[in-house]
Order: structure tokens, then sequence, then C-alpha cells
């Protein structure tokens, strides 16, 4: 595969489509058994809430690679993000009312960078907190 979108063709402030993700206590059994980690305040409410956390949180993993989602949408190409971090702010908090968690992610390219290039940001959400601080990928445009 290769990147969609055409360097020439995007500006600094282009807008990419914004995304929610759902997340879903099956949501993070499920990630758990794909990533092997089954710590428990991301399933038992009892652990979580005994550690602290107001009920059981989401991944910081999970969070991150559904944050990318949008670019990876956007350009049409997971191979096309060269770079990718976040700091991790706040967690996902998951209750387990049959809804869950969303997540919504907003990104925006910050900056035209060489070799057809740019930097993207992006603002990911839950329940009117922001979860990941610094989140930003550099993306290989054609």
């Amino acid at each position: 595969m290769t990147a969609q979108i055409q360097y020439a063709d995007v500006e600094v402030g282009t807008e990419l489509p914004a995304a929610a993700f759902p997340v879903t206590r099956a949501t993070l059994v499920q990630y758990a058994g794909a990533s092997g980690d089954f710590n428990p305040i991301h399933w038992n409410e009892k652990f979580a809430k005994e550690v602290g956390l107001p009920d059981v949180i989401a991944h910081g993993m999970f969070t991150m690679a559904e944050a990318i989602r949008v670019v990876t949408d956007w350009v049409g190409d997971p191979g096309a993000v060269v770079e990718y971090g976040v700091r991790f702010t706040k967690p996902v908090v998951v209750p387990n009312d049959g809804t869950g968690a969303l997540i919504e992610v907003t990104a925006k390219v910050a900056a035209k960078l060489d070799d057809n290039r740019v930097r993207v940001d992006l603002t990911a959400m839950s329940a009117g907190k922001k979860v990941l601080g610094m989140s930003r990928a550099v993306v290989q445009l054609a």
C-alpha cells in the first residue's frame, strides 16, 4: 500500500476526518487476549477500585492504537506512519453499564516537513477529558 494523500494537496491546518471509537469491557478482554496484557485494572472492577482507580480503565496502548486510526484511515496506508508518540494524561474509564466509554479523536496537519512528510497532531478525548497529550505522528505522503 502507499499513501493516498498527496503532499501538494495538504496545508498546515488541514483537518482530518474525526472519529469516535466505542470501548466496552468486552473490547478490553479481547485486547488483553491479543496483547497478553492481563493486568486486572483492565477487567476487574473490584481490583481497579482497590488500587485507587474510579473503575476499570482501557489499556494505554489500546487507546493509543485507536487514536492513530484517524491518521491511517485518512492517509490510506498504515505503513505511511513513520513516527508516533503520545503521553498518557488521563485514563479511559470503562464502566460496566452496557455502553462503556467513547474515545473521540480529532487531528490536523501541524507542519509540512521535508521529503513529503507532515506532522499530524491528534487530540483524544473521553468523557470530556483529554486522555492523550503530545499526541503526534509523522506521516509519509505521496
